[in-house]
């Protein structure tokens, strides 16, 4: 049976512009699940980031809510949604956002060393991370001396450096040729279907082909019909 792991709720957001009211975001409503990739897509300015921020807890809505389980996100205040970020949520950018000054080991660490796991714990979790996603050999290579799939890979490793129940990816393939993005999509792809709830906002229709679930926005608001391709059940 799938578990709704994110429960959005009629989420709206409007920002205050000096020529009046900007809807960016208006009455979205969506269960998210565990094993399964959901990809966000709609022209630019339909409220594709909009909606990753308020759902990521990175915004709060302006109405609705979002629950994860039975904590309401965006009722929390910020100290507590950083907190709940840390260690329930992964976050993969189309700029890879690694540190520049760590190597990949270290930049899947880091996380880790913030929530506070031991030395010994990183250190086991990060290297089977590298293993799980091809990396072994590149664990002491800086960012710059790796290939943007390969930056791209190890973000998607320290995403899950602690155990998140979400990880959200902002255009992941975005910055990346198409042999490169077909790997990363694979390494999504992979972490979804091994039980975990995957959302991603993209343009890149090769994503959305994959993608158990496929949301369209447009004007802030969600287009029906829901595309839902592979109903899964997490084992």
């Amino acid at each position: 049976m799938l578990v709704t792991v994110l429960n959005a709720q009629l989420l709206s957001k409007i920002y205050q512009d000096p020529a009046g009211e900007v809807i960016a975001l208006k009455d979205f409503s969506h269960n998210f699940t565990a094993g399964k990739m959901t990809a966000i897509m709609g022209p630019s300015g339909s409220g594709k980031s909009t909606l990753l921020n308020v759902l990521a807890g990175l915004d709060v809505p302006s109405s609705g809510s979002v629950w994860l389980a039975d904590t309401e996100i965006s009722k929390l205040p910020e100290r507590e949604r950083a907190e709940l970020r840390l260690h329930k949520f992964g976050f993969v950018f189309q700029s890879f956002n690694l540190v520049a000054v760590l190597n990949a080991w270290q930049n899947i660490a880091l996380p880790m060393g913030l929530a506070g796991v031991s030395s010994a714990d990183r250190h086991s979790r990060a290297t089977e991370l590298l293993e799980r996603f091809g990396l072994a050999q590149r664990a002491t290579h800086l960012p710059h001396k790796l290939s943007g799939g390969e930056r791209q890979r190890v973000a998607i490793a320290r995403a899950l450096a602690n155990n998140p129940e979400v990880v959200f990816a902002d255009e992941p393939t975005g910055n990346l040729d198409s042999k490169s993005g077909a790997a990363v999509l694979d390494s999504l792809l992979d972490v979804a279907h091994g039980g975990r709830c995957v959302i991603v906002v993209t343009h890149d229709p090769r994503l959305a082909e994959r993608a158990d679930v496929v949301l369209q926005l447009a004007d802030g608001r969600l287009q029906k019909p829901v595309v839902d391709n592979a109903p899964l059940t997490p084992s």
